[in-house]
């Protein structure tokens, strides 16, 4: 998905579709970066466009929404899915096992550790399924880490707003 595409969304749909682009990049859908989409939505709430808290509200609850799919998704599925999942994406075996090693060692202080890593933030839902970690754990780890890594960004779209839009010529 293009800049203009996201930007044009934006326009369109507003807070829906921040909620909906940031819901499928946290599903880990390719053509949806993080490194785009929560600036741009800090820039947005810079502009005026949406409360700066509302972004915040609505990219966190996009966040752990998408990372409940991938964890249901493992904890149903199990390692029949991990297996398939591997098969497409043979690339991700070493971030996945990885993922394993890490929640095995740290549990939820490794989750929250995961979501503040990218590539890895999206995907430790999977084996967080699979391992079938308490969900109201899980869910808090994942939300504190997914309310870092937004803030971080999203903030950097609001404070960096006009330099940034300036440059991108929005």
């Amino acid at each position: 998905m293009s800049l203009e595409a996201i930007t044009s969304c934006f326009t369109q749909y507003g807070a829906v579709a921040i909620f909906v682009i940031v819901l499928l990049e946290y599903m880990n859908l390719p053509g949806f970066p993080a490194g785009v989409i929560m600036p741009l939505s800090g820039i947005w709430a810079a502009k005026g466009n949406i409360n700066f808290f509302w972004v915040m509200v609505i990219t966190l609850a996009a966040g752990v929404i998408g990372s409940w799919v991938l964890y249901f998704l493992g904890y149903t599925g199990g390692s029949l899915l991990l297996e398939k999942y591997l098969k497409k994406f043979p690339k991700q075996r070493p971030a996945i096992e990885k993922n394993f090693d890490l929640i095995r060692r740290k549990g939820c202080i490794g989750i929250f550790i995961s979501k503040l890593i990218p590539m890895v933030r999206t995907i430790i839902s999977i084996p967080a399924g699979v391992l079938r970690i308490n969900f109201v754990k899980y869910s808090i780890s994942s939300a504190l880490g997914v309310f870092v890594w937004n803030l971080v960004f999203v903030g950097a779209g609001y404070f960096l707003g006009d330099a940034v839009f300036t440059y991108m010529h929005l």
